[in-house]
């Protein structure tokens, strides 16, 4: 009997199992790690240079992380009251008093009434009218809750993010000691470790660069012409297009393109006319054209791999599956690439 491949093969189990115990401790703070893992990785440079002048990695560490608090912080809180209180005030004028919504659906319907096209596509008008307001209400009830819990969720909110803070402050300081610790344990070799590093950091610096930057100016052109256009509740637009524009492909015609439509079918014309073309070669032109510089070219993935990673992580891991799901999918290419370097010969001779 080998006791000393017992030995190992008991040592590397018990190493599994209580590596596994201590990440599913961890998990509850999974979100927090994450994020405060990406800020790290984002403002290391400015950490590095200004610890260089200041020589004091506290102070340069605490510099770092009163500077996050009032980039994030600051108008989160802003937007957040603003928000709430413009969906307060939407929710409230269509559910009390519901002339506009009325008035909205009738003329609706009555484009479809009186068209000559009504008898040969068999229309039900009463059918879609109600699926038509049962919609908007389900809309409009959905971003009132969720605006709702997340003020009375404030609390648990408010406990993540001084987590996420506290954990910053550690990773900024002592980040490049964790890194070279963890390179030093892993098997992988130098090489391929900090390339799998690096594609983690373009991969976040991409991703939050692009959502950030596309999402805010789509968003802000889309509230501006929903406003001048007249449509109520304007900011809430414009909050949902910028997360509308996190789904590459589609982005924030999720919104603009239907509220285009819907204008030109209740008789305001020049107002739909006016959001169609906007949308069309403003919001979509700026999208295509910077989207590829912020994030295709800098993520060398194809487009398709975009989109399902981010719409997968979108679906299992919430907001934070924009970010989560498209990292992952940068770190699957990687290692294929480490596998087809590790087995290059191999696959030369099949």
């Amino acid at each position: 009997m080998d006791f000393t491949k017992i030995r190992n093969y008991l040592f590397l189990g018990l190493l599994g199992a209580v590596t596994i115990l201590f990440f599913y401790i961890l998990q509850p703070f999974a979100y927090p790690i994450f994020w405060a893992a990406i800020v790290a990785a984002l403002f290391y440079p400015l950490y590095q240079r200004l610890n260089s002048w200041l020589n004091h990695p506290n102070l340069s560490a605490t510099i770092i992380l009163v500077a996050v608090i009032v980039v994030i912080l600051v108008p989160l809180v802003i937007l957040g009251t603003l928000l709430l209180k413009e969906a307060v005030s939407l929710y409230g004028t269509l559910s009390s008093s519901g002339n506009l919504w009325n008035s909205a659906l009738e003329r609706i319907t009555n484009f479809f009434k009186y068209n000559s096209y009504n008898a040969q596509l068999h229309i039900d008008e009463n059918f879609w009218g109600a699926k038509f307001s049962e919609v908007g209400q389900n809309v409009l009830g959905y971003i009132f809750t969720w605006l709702t819990n997340l003020t009375q969720n404030s609390l648990v909110l408010g406990f993540m993010f001084i987590t996420m803070l506290y954990t910053l402050f550690f990773f900024v300081r002592d980040g490049e000691k964790i890194l070279k610790k963890l390179l030093y344990l892993s098997p992988l070799g130098d090489k391929y470790e900090i390339m799998l590093y690096n594609k983690f950091t373009v991969a976040a610096s991409a991703i939050i660069k692009g959502t950030i930057i596309l999402g805010g100016i789509q968003g802000a052109i889309g509230g501006i012409i929903f406003a001048v256009t007249g449509i109520q509740g304007a900011l809430i637009w414009a909050i949902i297009m910028t997360l509308c524009s996190i789904i590459p492909g589609v982005g924030s015609a999720l919104i603009w393109l239907p509220a285009g439509i819907i204008m030109l079918l209740t008789g305001n014309i020049w107002q739909g006319i006016a959001i169609l073309v906007v949308g069309t070669v403003v919001i979509s032109t700026v999208d295509n054209m910077l989207r590829p510089l912020f994030v295709g070219r800098r993520l060398d993935m194809h487009p398709l791999v975009i989109l399902f990673s981010t719409l997968g992580g979108l679906a299992l891991f919430g907001i934070s599956g924009f970010m989560v799901g498209p990292i992952i999918a940068a770190l699957f290419l990687s290692f294929w690439e480490m596998y087809e370097e590790f087995y290059k010969t191999e696959l030369k001779n099949n």
